[in-house]
């Protein structure tokens, strides 16, 4: 059970979106990625509440509210594996089963 938060300053922090969640119920966890490269943030983030319910409430109130200048995307997470398996096979690509142009007319 978890959050997508984009469209982030790239100044926000951990304690930040903690803070404005917690209104909404208990924040189980708040992950900030970070750039490899240069440490910042990069512009996302999830959040994990206690509760379903808890976490609709924080998805509605939150959902394209405007947060240090910013207006915010807010909506359930897409599980991590949904978008593994789209490189696997190519995706977009043009490996096997991809959507390459040449692939297409080989069969």
């Amino acid at each position: 059970m978890s959050i997508y938060v984009g469209n982030l300053s790239y100044d926000v922090t951990q304690e930040d979106l903690s803070g404005i969640f917690a209104e909404y119920g208990t924040v189980k966890r708040v992950q900030v990625p970070t750039d490899r490269e240069t440490g910042r943030p990069r512009g996302f983030a999830f959040v994990e509440m206690g509760t379903d319910a808890e976490e609709a409430a924080a998805i509605e109130a939150l959902d394209g509210a405007e947060w240090m200048g910013r207006d915010l995307k807010v909506n359930k997470a897409k599980p991590k594996e949904d978008r593994g398996d789209r490189g696997s096979f190519g995706g977009n690509r043009g490996g096997y089963g991809g959507g390459g142009g040449g692939g297409r007319n080989r069969y």
